[in-house]
Parts: C-alpha cells; sequence; structure tokens
C-alpha cells in the first residue's frame, strides 16, 4: 500500500510500520534524523492550529517543486489533465487571493491569470518560461502573506463576508473566517495529492524531499 502525501510539519507517529518506511520504501519521506523537515507550534487555539495546517500546506507545494526547472514545472506529466505543478501554483495563488483578499478583507482586486473569458488561465498560460513561473511564486507568496497577515490580525474566526453565489462553498450565504480557512487547507490538501502524482511523473521524487532539498526559489 503506498503512501501518496506527507505533509511536512507535525511530528511523526511513532509506530514500526513508519520506522520502516522511513528507511526502505519510502525512505525520501522523511529527513535524515527521521523527523519531517519542520516544526511548528502545537497545542495551540483554534486560530494556531488552522493556520498552522494551511502554512504546512503551503510548505508541502514549495517542497514538491523545489530543484524543478521551468520545463519541468510545466510539464503536464499526467496525462489527459492540463494540470502541472506550475499550473498549480498559479492556480492556488488564484484561490488564495479570492478566497482571503476578496472574499474576506473585500479588496477589489482583479483575478491573476483567469478570466471571464479564459476561466482555465491558471492551467492553461503555465508555459515552460522561466519568467512565467518566477512571476507565479511571487503572485503566489504576495497572497500567502496577505492571508497569513490577515487570519492573524482578525478580531476572530466569527467574522464573515457575504458569498451570495456560492463560489466559495457557503451555500449561498455569509461565511466565517473559519470555513474559509478550512476550505482552503481542504483546497491545498486535494492538489497536494495531484503534486504527489505530477512531480513522480517527473523524476521519480516520492514524499517528502531530502535534508539538503530546499523549497522552490
Amino acid at each position: 500500500m503506498r503512501a501518496v502525501s506527507l505533509i511536512g510539519c507535525g511530528p511523526p507517529r511513532a509506530s514500526p510500520m513508519m520506522a520502516a518506511m522511513a528507511t526502505t520504501r519510502r525512505a525520501d519521506m522523511f529527513t535524515a534524523d527521521g523527523k519531517p523537515s519542520e516544526h511548528g507550534p502545537r497545542l495551540g487555539d483554534e486560530r494556531i492550529t488552522l493556520a498552522e495546517a494551511l502554512r504546512c500546506a503551503r510548505l508541502t507545494l514549495e517542497m514538491k517543486c523545489a530543484g524543478l526547472d521551468a520545463a519541468a514545472m510545466a510539464r503536464r506529466a499526467v496525462e489527459p489533465s492540463t494540470m502541472s505543478l506550475l499550473g498549480l501554483v498559479r492556480h492556488l495563488a488564484e484561490m488564495e487571493r479570492a478566497t482571503f483578499r476578496v472574499l474576506m478583507a473585500g479588496e477589489d482586486a482583479p483575478r491573476l491569470f483567469c478570466s471571464d473569458t479564459d476561466r482555465d488561465g491558471d492551467f492553461d498560460g503555465a508555459v515552460p518560461d522561466p519568467q512565467v513561473v518566477a512571476q507565479a511564486w511571487d503572485a503566489w507568496r504576495a497572497e500567502a502573506d496577505f492571508a497569513t497577515r490577515f487570519v492573524a490580525d482578525a478580531p476572530s474566526l466569527d467574522i464573515t463576508a457575504d458569498d451570495p453565489h456560492n463560489l466559495h462553498g457557503s451555500g449561498g450565504g455569509a461565511m466565517s473566517l473559519r470555513e474559509a480557512l478550512v476550505g482552503m487547507i481542504e483546497e491545498y490538501a486535494r492538489h497536494l495529492g495531484h503534486a504527489d502524482l505530477l512531480r513522480e511523473r517527473i523524476d521519480g521524487r516520492l514524499g517528502q524531499l531530502g535534508p539538503h532539498d530546499s523549497p522552490a526559489r
């Protein structure tokens, strides 16, 4: 049985099976010392817990893309899907922006890569150009940083925004910051599974990257 995705935060579960996997079939799921690559705050309150889960998901996306050139980032490695790792970075930048900057903060911010006439612009425009890759990472980091600040500064997770057209899974009404955070974690969880398969098809890498690899910059 294969483990598809391990997010790179939090303590590992101490079990004989996991210990064996860390040294045999799935050696690169863990770093050399047998621990996930990064630890964050644990046993926090609801806000800390949700924010940390989202931070870990973002870190894992970076890890999945580490060490790849523009051609590999743009490769549609799981045919017939049009998804690529670069497309995922662009798509998640759009989702972060739409959720936190536009919905929750109420900013009138245009979409980054998509439009009414090209709803799949995030994936369709993911071409093997180093400048396009750099722009995608810059956009994604800007939106993730905005979201992190917004969540930290919000008076409560109970604050709400109106989602009348059900664009964010509210059912067509008010949506709390709490629900927005959970929804974004779910969005990353789904696409990190895609990233697992894309990366494995590109160069065979599985699970987490090694102890000397760093997130894409």
